[in-house]
């Protein structure tokens, strides 16, 4: 079955820290930049952070600039979304998705094949 699966969410302290994965099945992902997206409620999606195929291009938008980290591990089809100083603002719905052209603007990662997503929730 091709999908995209992410994991790694949960309840974290404001101050704290969580690393999200994103294991692709049923494709090859090393042939694909990939993206990390968030929904927060009530808002519209926003894209946080994108690595080109090769993993040698990274780029985050300022609101998460020095605190969200993307890697890849091609060999295990995985990506990774490192997260840390976390406040009650980085509270969302985060998806990994595929087939976009990573670039320093966000509105242009126009994604077509998408995660289920893994809820964060940043609360004392």
């Amino acid at each position: 079955q091709v999908q995209l699966v992410e994991s790694g969410g949960g309840l974290v302290q404001p101050g704290g820290s969580l690393r999200l994965t994103c294991a692709a099945s049923g494709f090859t992902l090393d042939r694909y930049d990939i993206g990390w997206f968030r929904q927060a409620p009530g808002k519209e999606r926003e894209g946080i952070s994108c690595i080109s195929s090769n993993g040698d291009t990274t780029f985050e938008p300022d609101s998460v600039k020095g605190r969200f980290t993307i890697s890849r591990d091609n060999a295990k089809n995985t990506a990774y979304l490192q997260m840390e100083d976390l406040s009650a603002e980085d509270t969302a719905i985060y998806s990994c998705a595929t087939t976009l052209i990573c670039s320093r603007t966000p509105a242009y990662w126009t994604p077509s094949f998408w995660g289920r997503g893994t809820q964060v929730t940043v609360s004392s």
